[in-house]
C-alpha cells in the first residue's frame, strides 16, 4: 500500500472525480476526509463508500472553500481526530446558476463570481493548510486543473451539440496551473510540495456525437472514467513523488497532442 496511514482531505469529495479519488486513497491504505458543501450528498457518499469498500477509513466534513472560518474548523477537526494531515486535494468546482453560457452571453458579474469562487476557493484552503503544514513540518497540495488549462479548446468537437467550453472554465483551469507553480515556488524550503493534475474529458452522460468526435482526437480509449486518474493521484500522494514539485501531470489519452 503506497499511502498507508496518510490522512488526506479532498474538497469537492462528493463529486464524480472526488468519489473515485476517495476509493483510490482507501484502497491504498489512506484515510480520506470528504470535504464538501453538499452535506446530504457527502454523508450519502461516505456511507456508500464505507459499505462498498468495507472500510472505516472515510470521514466527512461540511466545508465552504470560500470561508476561512469553515476551512479553519476543518483543519481543527481533522487534526484533532487524526493528529496529522498529509495532503490537501483542491478538487471542488463551484459555479453559479448562470455558469456555462456561450462566450457572448457571459455577464461580467457571473464571470467574476465564478472565477472568485474557484480560484479564491483554491487560494484560501491552500493558505490555511500551508500554515498548518509549515507547523507540522511537511505537506502536500494537489490542484485539479484540466487539459483546457493547458491548451485552447478544440471547439470543433462541440459542433452540432448544445455543449461548449465555458470561458470561465478555461480561465479558472489555466489560472489553477499558474497558482500551482506560484505556490510551489513561494513555499520553497518548507517541505511542502504543490503539483497539479490536468485530466482529459470524463464520461458523464455526454451526447454520442460529441463523444465520437472527442474520441477521434485521442490515442486509444478516448473519454476517460474518473478512476483513470487514480494512478497519477496516488503517485503524487505517495513518497515515490517526494521530489516532484511545481509540476502539472496531464492524463488525457493523448488528446492535447
Amino acid at each position: 500500500m503506497l499511502i498507508k496511514g496518510k490522512v488526506i482531505v479532498i474538497t469537492g469529495g462528493a463529486g464524480l472525480i472526488g468519489q473515485e479519488f476517495a476509493k483510490a486513497i482507501i484502497d491504498q491504505g489512506g484515510m480520506v476526509i470528504i470535504a464538501d458543501i453538499d452535506e446530504e450528498r457527502m454523508q450519502c457518499v461516505s456511507k456508500e463508500l464505507s459499505q462498498e469498500l468495507k472500510s472505516d477509513s472515510v470521514d466527512f466534513f461540511k466545508l465552504d472553500i470560500t470561508s476561512k472560518n469553515s476551512i479553519s474548523e476543518c483543519i481543527e477537526y481533522v487534526n484533532g481526530k487524526y493528529k496529522r494531515i498529509d495532503a490537501l486535494i483542491n478538487n471542488a468546482y463551484p459555479r453559479n446558476k448562470n455558469y456555462g453560457r456561450h462566450f457572448f452571453d457571459v455577464e461580467y458579474d457571473d464571470f467574476v463570481e465564478n472565477l472568485g469562487m474557484n480560484l479564491g476557493g483554491c487560494i484560501i484552503p491552500s493558505q490555511l493548510f500551508s500554515l498548518y503544514f509549515q507547523e507540522q513540518g511537511y505537506g502536500n497540495i494537489i490542484n485539479i486543473s484540466s487539459i483546457y488549462g493547458v491548451i485552447a479548446p478544440k471547439f470543433e468537437i462541440y459542433d452540432n451539440t448544445e455543449m461548449t467550453v465555458p470561458v470561465e472554465y478555461a480561465a479558472i483551469k489555466s489560472g489553477m496551473l499558474h497558482l500551482t507553480k506560484y505556490m510551489a515556488k513561494y513555499l520553497k524550503g518548507t517541505n511542502i510540495r504543490v503539483n497539479a493534475i490536468s485530466p482529459g474529458g470524463i464520461l458523464d452522460g455526454q451526447p454520442n456525437e460529441f463523444l465520437r468526435k472527442y474520441n477521434q482526437k485521442c490515442s486509444t480509449k478516448g473519454m476517460l472514467d474518473g478512476k483513470d486518474l487514480n494512478g497519477t493521484l496516488i503517485f503524487l500522494l505517495s513518497d515515490m513523488s517526494s521530489y516532484v514539485n511545481g509540476q502539472n501531470l496531464v492524463v488525457d489519452d493523448g488528446f492535447i497532442f
